[in-house]
């Protein structure tokens, strides 16, 4: 397991870059890391503003252990290059870059970074929002050590597809898992879309488990009422890191008393348990340790 699969990403937190009250306030809330948005959230005639704002926001320290990306507007528009050189001068955690498509992309983002000057810990995350993107997955994750996490764009996802938001997202599952399949293959993070009704609480819960449940390392959120919910669900939780600790015992006493058969509550363990309840124990010590 690298530093960048352990790093918390329950919760990753779209922060508006124009609003620099909104800046303000996300040094206080319990994302893990914060998105400062000069994309969507971005008026045209505000986008050199925001830039210049979130910029600093990004270099000021400010923000604790919350890890910080900048999104930079898309790579064929007026700002996105421009963006991506910006941040990469003030060396953020990363810069995220929407509607990644293909190879070619990141290898513009690479080429964009390094004439911004980016320190080599300032990391590429990926949008994946459109069906070129999707259907490219496996070679965008194999294309750069630099690239450390995928981002789910679900709203243009479905846009694109011409396809519908229902509960469960079953328009959606291929794409979801498609991507997914990628991240693993070549050892990436992988966040889920956003869940658009904020007022929806038990609908954002059912959304999160279903993510959890298919293996996303975490949420991408927008609204700070999403924080707690998301941070608790792709948590372990405390009956899951007590089985870790469960098995991890009988697997080291079993194989220093020369068995070959191990149990606990009566199922048999094999090395994959163990090492799944090795990567809950190291996920859950990660999440402590940011206080």
């Amino acid at each position: 397991m690298t530093t960048d699969d352990l790093r918390p990403r329950r919760s990753v937190l779209y922060m508006p870059g124009a609003n620099a009250r909104a800046l303000e306030k996300a040094q206080t809330l319990a994302a893990d890391a914060l998105i400062l948005d000069l994309e969507d959230a971005v008026a045209p005639d505000a986008k050199l503003e925001a830039r210049d704002r979130v910029c600093e926001a990004a270099a000021s320290g400010a923000y604790g252990h919350r890890e910080i990306a900048i999104r930079a507007n898309g790579l064929d528009t007026t700002w996105g290059p421009d963006d991506i050189r910006a941040a990469a001068a003030v060396g953020p955690d990363a810069v995220l870059v929407p509607k990644v498509a293909s190879v070619d992309d990141i290898a513009t983002i690479e080429r964009l970074l390094t004439e911004g000057g980016a320190p080599e810990r300032t990391r590429i995350w990926a949008m994946l929002e459109t069906p070129a993107g999707i259907l490219n997955a496996a070679d965008i994750c194999a294309s750069s050590e630099r690239l450390a996490v995928l981002v789910m764009g679900t709203n243009d996802i479905t846009k694109e597809l011409h396809a519908t938001h229902v509960p469960g997202r079953e328009p959606l599952l291929y794409s979801l898992s498609h991507c997914l399949i990628a991240a693993r293959a070549a050892g990436k993070v992988i966040l889920d879309g956003v869940y658009n009704d904020i007022k929806n609480e038990d609908g954002f819960a059912a959304e999160c488990e279903q993510g959890a449940r298919m293996g996303f390392d975490g949420k991408t959120l927008i609204h700070p009422s999403q924080l707690e919910p998301c941070n608790r669900i792709f948590a372990p939780s405390e009956d899951e890191i007590e089985q870790s600790r469960k098995v991890i015992e009988a697997w080291d006493t079993a194989r220093a008393e020369g068995k070959g058969v191990v149990t606990v509550d009566g199922r048999m363990i094999e090395n994959l348990h163990v090492d799944n309840a090795r990567r809950v124990l190291a996920v859950a010590e990660a999440i402590a340790a940011q206080g």
